[in-house]
Protein backbone atom coordinates (compact mmCIF):
# COMPACT_ATOMS: atom_id res chain seq x y z
CA UNK A 1 0.00 0.00 0.00
CA UNK A 2 1.37 3.38 -1.03
CA UNK A 3 1.46 6.04 1.68
CA UNK A 4 1.03 9.52 0.19
CA UNK A 5 2.33 12.59 2.02
CA UNK A 6 3.44 16.08 1.10
CA UNK A 7 6.86 15.84 2.76
CA UNK A 8 9.10 12.90 3.62
CA UNK A 9 11.52 13.73 6.43
CA UNK A 10 14.57 11.50 6.65
CA UNK A 11 15.81 11.44 10.23
CA UNK A 12 14.04 11.98 13.56
CA UNK A 13 16.65 13.91 15.49
CA UNK A 14 15.66 17.26 17.00
CA UNK A 15 15.80 19.05 13.64
CA UNK A 16 13.84 16.30 11.91
CA UNK A 17 11.09 16.42 14.53
CA UNK A 18 10.89 20.20 14.33
CA UNK A 19 10.47 19.83 10.56
CA UNK A 20 7.15 18.11 11.29
CA UNK A 21 6.00 21.20 13.16
CA UNK A 22 7.19 23.64 10.52
CA UNK A 23 5.56 21.59 7.75
CA UNK A 24 2.33 21.39 9.70
CA UNK A 25 2.26 25.14 10.20
CA UNK A 26 2.16 25.43 6.40
CA UNK A 27 -0.55 22.81 6.02
CA UNK A 28 1.81 20.10 4.75
CA UNK A 29 1.43 16.46 5.78
CA UNK A 30 4.53 14.51 6.80
CA UNK A 31 6.08 11.09 7.18
CA UNK A 32 9.30 10.63 9.16
CA UNK A 33 11.71 7.78 8.42
CA UNK A 34 14.09 6.95 11.28
CA UNK A 35 16.77 4.24 11.38
CA UNK A 36 16.70 3.80 15.16
CA UNK A 37 13.93 2.32 17.28
CA UNK A 38 13.17 5.66 18.95
CA UNK A 39 13.00 9.28 17.88
CA UNK A 40 15.64 11.76 19.00
CA UNK A 41 18.76 10.76 17.10
CA UNK A 42 21.94 11.24 19.13
CA UNK A 43 20.02 13.14 21.83
CA UNK A 44 18.20 9.90 22.68
CA UNK A 45 20.74 7.29 21.65
CA UNK A 46 23.92 8.84 23.05
CA UNK A 47 23.23 11.47 25.70
CA UNK A 48 19.61 11.52 26.96
CA UNK A 49 20.68 12.68 30.42
CA UNK A 50 23.04 15.42 29.23
CA UNK A 51 22.02 19.06 29.53
CA UNK A 52 21.87 21.30 26.47
CA UNK A 53 22.48 24.98 27.15
CA UNK A 54 21.96 26.75 23.81
CA UNK A 55 18.22 26.30 23.21
CA UNK A 56 16.44 29.69 23.31
CA UNK A 57 14.14 30.03 26.31
CA UNK A 58 15.80 27.20 28.26
CA UNK A 59 18.75 28.02 30.53
CA UNK A 60 19.31 24.27 30.40
CA UNK A 61 17.28 21.29 29.24
CA UNK A 62 17.94 17.55 29.28
CA UNK A 63 18.41 16.15 25.78
CA UNK A 64 15.60 13.64 26.42
CA UNK A 65 13.28 16.41 27.62
CA UNK A 66 14.03 18.47 24.53
CA UNK A 67 13.05 15.56 22.31
CA UNK A 68 9.87 14.98 24.28
CA UNK A 69 8.94 18.67 24.02
CA UNK A 70 9.59 18.71 20.27
CA UNK A 71 7.47 15.59 19.84
CA UNK A 72 4.60 17.05 21.86
CA UNK A 73 4.85 20.21 19.75
CA UNK A 74 4.57 18.16 16.55
CA UNK A 75 1.72 15.87 17.66
CA UNK A 76 -1.17 18.17 16.60
CA UNK A 77 -0.07 17.64 13.00
CA UNK A 78 -0.38 13.82 13.22
CA UNK A 79 2.90 12.80 11.60
CA UNK A 80 3.44 9.23 10.45
CA UNK A 81 6.69 8.03 12.08
CA UNK A 82 8.40 4.90 10.74
CA UNK A 83 11.01 3.60 13.20
CA UNK A 84 13.74 1.02 12.55
CA UNK A 85 13.48 2.01 8.91
CA UNK A 86 15.84 3.52 6.34
CA UNK A 87 15.44 4.79 2.79
CA UNK A 88 16.81 2.16 0.39
CA UNK A 89 15.13 3.12 -2.89
CA UNK A 90 14.08 6.34 -4.60
CA UNK A 91 12.45 7.01 -7.96
CA UNK A 92 10.49 9.79 -9.61
CA UNK A 93 6.76 9.46 -10.32
CA UNK A 94 5.22 12.39 -12.16
CA UNK A 95 5.23 15.20 -9.57
CA UNK A 96 6.35 13.06 -6.63
CA UNK A 97 9.18 10.94 -5.30
CA UNK A 98 8.48 7.31 -4.44
CA UNK A 99 10.57 6.12 -1.51
CA UNK A 100 11.10 2.46 -0.64
CA UNK A 101 12.19 1.67 2.91
CA UNK A 102 14.23 -1.17 4.37
CA UNK A 103 10.99 -2.63 5.77
CA UNK A 104 9.26 -2.65 2.39
CA UNK A 105 7.08 0.43 2.89
CA UNK A 106 6.45 2.66 -0.12
CA UNK A 107 5.87 6.39 0.30
CA UNK A 108 5.00 9.00 -2.30
CA UNK A 109 6.11 12.49 -1.30
CA UNK A 110 6.29 15.72 -3.26
CA UNK A 111 9.36 16.89 -1.36
CA UNK A 112 12.09 15.26 0.69
CA UNK A 113 13.86 16.95 3.58
CA UNK A 114 17.09 15.27 4.68
CA UNK A 115 17.71 15.70 8.41
CA UNK A 116 20.13 12.81 8.67
CA UNK A 117 22.86 14.40 10.77
CA UNK A 118 26.02 12.33 10.41
CA UNK A 119 24.03 9.58 8.70
CA UNK A 120 21.62 6.79 9.57
CA UNK A 121 22.49 5.56 13.05
CA UNK A 122 22.47 1.79 13.49
CA UNK A 123 23.02 0.17 16.89
CA UNK A 124 25.65 -2.54 17.02
CA UNK A 125 23.64 -5.70 17.75
CA UNK A 126 24.44 -8.54 20.11
CA UNK A 127 26.44 -11.30 18.43
CA UNK A 128 24.60 -14.20 20.08
CA UNK A 129 22.82 -16.54 17.65
CA UNK A 130 19.45 -16.30 19.40
CA UNK A 131 19.51 -12.56 20.10
CA UNK A 132 17.22 -11.74 17.18
CA UNK A 133 14.46 -13.86 18.75
CA UNK A 134 14.10 -11.31 21.54
CA UNK A 135 14.67 -8.04 19.70
CA UNK A 136 11.77 -5.62 20.02
CA UNK A 137 10.06 -7.61 22.79
CA UNK A 138 12.58 -7.83 25.60
CA UNK A 139 15.90 -6.95 23.96
CA UNK A 140 16.33 -3.32 22.98
CA UNK A 141 19.08 -1.12 21.58
CA UNK A 142 17.27 2.15 22.27
CA UNK A 143 14.58 3.43 24.63
CA UNK A 144 11.39 4.48 22.86
CA UNK A 145 9.15 4.66 25.92
CA UNK A 146 10.47 4.58 29.46
CA UNK A 147 7.19 3.12 30.73
CA UNK A 148 8.02 -0.16 28.99
CA UNK A 149 10.54 -0.75 31.77
CA UNK A 150 8.37 0.13 34.75
CA UNK A 151 8.65 -2.48 37.52
CA UNK A 152 10.97 -4.60 35.37
CA UNK A 153 14.35 -6.08 36.22
CA UNK A 154 16.70 -4.82 33.53
CA UNK A 155 20.19 -5.79 32.46
CA UNK A 156 22.00 -2.83 30.89
CA UNK A 157 25.12 -3.71 28.91
CA UNK A 158 27.78 -1.16 28.02
CA UNK A 159 30.19 1.31 29.55
CA UNK A 160 29.59 4.54 27.68
CA UNK A 161 27.31 7.53 28.09
CA UNK A 162 24.20 5.73 26.85
CA UNK A 163 24.51 2.85 29.33
CA UNK A 164 25.24 5.15 32.27
CA UNK A 165 22.62 7.76 31.37
CA UNK A 166 19.82 5.24 30.88
CA UNK A 167 20.76 3.51 34.13
CA UNK A 168 20.31 6.82 35.91
CA UNK A 169 17.13 7.67 34.01
CA UNK A 170 15.37 4.33 34.52
CA UNK A 171 16.37 3.70 38.14
CA UNK A 172 13.26 5.41 39.52
CA UNK A 173 10.81 3.24 37.59
CA UNK A 174 12.61 -0.10 37.20
CA UNK A 175 12.32 -2.80 39.84
CA UNK A 176 16.07 -3.38 39.65
CA UNK A 177 18.89 -2.63 37.23
CA UNK A 178 22.01 -4.69 36.64
CA UNK A 179 24.87 -2.89 34.88
CA UNK A 180 27.16 -5.30 33.06
CA UNK A 181 30.50 -4.06 31.77
CA UNK A 182 33.70 -5.87 30.88
CA UNK A 183 35.90 -3.17 32.43
CA UNK A 184 35.90 -1.37 35.77
CA UNK A 185 36.16 2.04 34.07
CA UNK A 186 33.23 3.80 32.39
CA UNK A 187 33.57 6.08 29.35
CA UNK A 188 31.00 8.59 30.55
CA UNK A 189 30.88 11.97 32.23
CA UNK A 190 32.26 11.73 35.78
CA UNK A 191 29.12 13.34 37.24
CA UNK A 192 26.93 10.72 35.56
CA UNK A 193 29.14 7.87 36.76
CA UNK A 194 29.07 9.26 40.30
CA UNK A 195 25.27 9.45 40.17
CA UNK A 196 25.14 5.81 39.05
CA UNK A 197 27.31 4.69 41.96
CA UNK A 198 25.03 6.58 44.34
CA UNK A 199 22.19 4.42 42.99
CA UNK A 200 24.35 1.36 43.70
CA UNK A 201 24.65 2.48 47.33
CA UNK A 202 20.86 2.91 47.47
CA UNK A 203 20.36 -0.66 46.25
CA UNK A 204 18.59 0.35 43.04
CA UNK A 205 21.49 -0.70 40.82
CA UNK A 206 23.84 -3.67 41.02
CA UNK A 207 27.14 -3.93 39.14
CA UNK A 208 28.39 -7.06 37.36
CA UNK A 209 32.02 -6.24 36.51
CA UNK A 210 34.02 -7.53 34.67
CA UNK A 211 31.44 -9.68 32.89
CA UNK A 212 30.15 -10.19 29.37
CA UNK A 213 26.95 -11.71 28.03
CA UNK A 214 27.25 -15.43 27.28
CA UNK A 215 23.71 -16.81 26.92
CA UNK A 216 20.11 -15.59 26.81
CA UNK A 217 17.23 -17.76 28.00
CA UNK A 218 13.55 -17.17 27.43
CA UNK A 219 10.45 -18.11 25.49
CA UNK A 220 8.28 -16.50 22.80
CA UNK A 221 10.53 -13.46 22.59
CA UNK A 222 10.57 -12.74 26.32
CA UNK A 223 13.78 -13.09 28.30
CA UNK A 224 13.75 -14.93 31.63
CA UNK A 225 17.46 -14.97 32.47
CA UNK A 226 20.98 -14.51 31.15
CA UNK A 227 24.33 -16.12 31.78
CA UNK A 228 27.29 -13.80 32.25
CA UNK A 229 30.90 -14.90 31.99
CA UNK A 230 34.08 -13.26 33.30
CA UNK A 231 37.67 -13.52 32.08
CA UNK A 232 38.27 -16.60 34.26
CA UNK A 233 35.26 -18.34 32.65
CA UNK A 234 33.19 -18.05 35.82
CA UNK A 235 29.46 -17.96 35.03
CA UNK A 236 26.83 -15.87 36.78
CA UNK A 237 23.10 -16.24 36.10
CA UNK A 238 20.73 -13.28 36.45
CA UNK A 239 16.93 -13.45 36.46
CA UNK A 240 15.78 -10.50 34.36
CA UNK A 241 12.87 -9.24 32.27
CA UNK A 242 14.67 -7.15 29.66
CA UNK A 243 18.03 -6.26 28.15
CA UNK A 244 19.21 -2.84 27.04
CA UNK A 245 22.41 -3.20 25.01
CA UNK A 246 24.52 -0.13 24.30
CA UNK A 247 27.59 -1.21 22.35
CA UNK A 248 27.84 1.86 20.18
CA UNK A 249 26.38 3.06 16.92
CA UNK A 250 27.55 2.88 13.34
CA UNK A 251 26.75 5.76 11.01
CA UNK A 252 25.79 5.04 7.41
CA UNK A 253 25.56 7.63 4.64
CA UNK A 254 25.87 5.07 1.83
CA UNK A 255 22.43 5.42 0.26
CA UNK A 256 22.19 9.17 0.78
CA UNK A 257 25.49 9.73 -1.03
CA UNK A 258 24.41 7.36 -3.84
CA UNK A 259 21.54 9.67 -4.81
CA UNK A 260 23.78 11.95 -6.84
CA UNK A 261 23.83 14.72 -4.27
CA UNK A 262 26.58 17.31 -4.42
CA UNK A 263 28.73 16.49 -1.38
CA UNK A 264 31.80 18.14 0.16
CA UNK A 265 33.77 16.27 2.85
CA UNK A 266 30.73 14.07 3.60
CA UNK A 267 28.40 17.08 3.98
CA UNK A 268 25.58 17.80 1.54
CA UNK A 269 25.89 21.11 -0.26
CA UNK A 270 22.71 23.21 -0.15
CA UNK A 271 21.61 26.65 -1.25
CA UNK A 272 21.19 28.56 2.06
CA UNK A 273 18.41 30.69 0.55
CA UNK A 274 16.16 27.63 0.09
CA UNK A 275 18.10 24.75 1.70
CA UNK A 276 17.61 22.88 -1.58
CA UNK A 277 20.25 20.41 -2.74
CA UNK A 278 21.33 20.04 -6.35
CA UNK A 279 18.32 17.70 -6.77
CA UNK A 280 15.10 19.64 -7.27
CA UNK A 281 12.61 18.96 -4.49
CA UNK A 282 15.23 17.49 -2.16
CA UNK A 283 16.27 19.70 0.75
CA UNK A 284 18.81 19.30 3.51
CA UNK A 285 18.90 20.69 7.05
CA UNK A 286 20.92 20.38 10.24
CA UNK A 287 24.31 18.75 10.67
CA UNK A 288 24.00 16.85 7.38
CA UNK A 289 24.52 19.97 5.26
CA UNK A 290 27.06 22.65 4.52
CA UNK A 291 27.19 26.09 2.90
CA UNK A 292 29.41 29.16 3.35
CA UNK A 293 29.18 30.37 6.95
CA UNK A 294 27.35 27.26 8.20
CA UNK A 295 27.17 26.94 12.01
CA UNK A 296 26.70 23.42 13.40
CA UNK A 297 24.19 24.25 16.12
CA UNK A 298 20.77 22.79 16.91
CA UNK A 299 19.16 26.22 16.75
CA UNK A 300 20.70 26.77 13.29
CA UNK A 301 19.06 23.54 12.19
CA UNK A 302 15.72 24.77 13.51
CA UNK A 303 16.01 27.94 11.41
CA UNK A 304 17.12 25.94 8.36
CA UNK A 305 14.09 23.70 8.50
CA UNK A 306 11.76 26.72 8.51
CA UNK A 307 13.49 27.92 5.33
CA UNK A 308 13.30 24.46 3.74
CA UNK A 309 9.60 24.03 4.51
CA UNK A 310 8.71 27.40 2.99
CA UNK A 311 10.71 26.55 -0.14
CA UNK A 312 9.08 23.10 -0.34
CA UNK A 313 5.62 24.64 -0.04
CA UNK A 314 6.22 26.49 -3.30
CA UNK A 315 6.72 23.25 -5.24
CA UNK A 316 4.08 21.25 -3.38
CA UNK A 317 1.40 23.92 -3.79
CA UNK A 318 2.52 25.66 -7.02
CA UNK A 319 0.74 28.93 -7.58
CA UNK A 320 -0.80 28.95 -4.11
CA UNK A 321 -0.39 32.09 -2.06
CA UNK A 322 1.40 31.36 1.18
CA UNK A 323 -0.25 33.37 3.89
CA UNK A 324 1.99 32.61 6.80
CA UNK A 325 0.43 33.44 10.15
CA UNK A 326 1.64 33.65 13.71
CA UNK A 327 1.57 30.38 15.63
CA UNK A 328 -1.01 31.80 18.07
CA UNK A 329 -3.41 32.11 15.14
CA UNK A 330 -2.51 29.02 13.10
CA UNK A 331 -2.62 26.60 16.03
CA UNK A 332 -5.69 28.03 17.77
CA UNK A 333 -8.16 25.80 15.96
CA UNK A 334 -5.89 22.75 15.82
CA UNK A 335 -5.31 22.73 19.58
CA UNK A 336 -8.98 23.07 20.52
Amino acid sequence: MLLEKDVAIIGAGPVGIFTVFQSGMLGLSTVVIEALGAIGGQCTALYPEKYIYDIPGYPSILASDLIDSLYQQSKPFNPTILLNSTMVGLRRRDDAFVIRTSKGEEIAAKAIILATGAGALHPKPLSLDNAALYEGKSLFYAVSKKEVFRDKTIAIFGGGDSAVDWTNSLADIAKKIYVIHRRDKFRALPDSVEKMYQLVKQGKVEMAIPYQLDQIYGQDGYISSVDLIDFDRNVKNLKIDAILAFFGLSMDMTFITSLGLDVSNKYINVNPISMETNLKGVYGVGDAVTYPGKLKLILTGFAETAVACHAAHAIIRPGATLRFGYSTTVLKDILK
